[in-house]
């Protein structure tokens, strides 16, 4: 089981952030080989499920999520909770958004992570690639343009 936070700030007003990290098909976007399917029909919130595919072709595998907690970043903070629900990833994730006193926005992503048949010796690189393959995310999703529109 990998579990790792990522901090980040951003100059962006912290419902901008919270829409750029939360509109779940937008991480296709910048997580490489992988494309996003929302199962729900919008509007988002508590039980809405999405599936990350990553692979190549006929070889990867389903990340099942569902949106567990849903608290929009109103009046400046927001915090969701997702529930891995696949067979092959498991875990869990938050991600919070708040307002900054000076300007712009604070980010923690939180996750625990655990891929099954992968040996225990190998958590601290899953901790390691984990923290870097969603910091990289994270990154690049506020750094990105506006969100696109829920389809």
């Amino acid at each position: 089981m990998a579990l790792f936070r990522i901090d980040r700030t951003s100059p962006l007003p912290a419902d901008e952030a919270w829409s750029r990290l939360t509109t779940w098909e937008r991480h296709a976007d910048v997580v490489p080989l992988t494309r996003v399917h929302v199962r729900t029909p919008p509007p988002g919130g508590e039980g809405t499920v999405f599936v990350a595919r990553s692979g190549i072709g006929p070889v990867g595998f389903d990340d099942v999520m569902e949106v567990v907690t849903w608290r929009p970043a109103a009046e400046g903070g927001g915090m969701c909770r997702l529930e891995k629900r696949g067979s092959f990833v498991t875990g869990w994730a938050e991600i919070e958004v708040s307002r900054r006193a000076e300007s712009g926005s604070a980010v923690v992503w939180r996750e625990e992570l655990s891929v099954r048949f992968l040996p225990r010796f190998l958590d601290g690189a899953l901790t390691a690639a984990g923290r870097l393959m969603f910091g990289r995310a994270v990154d690049r999703l506020l750094a990105s343009g506006p969100p696109r529109p829920h389809a």
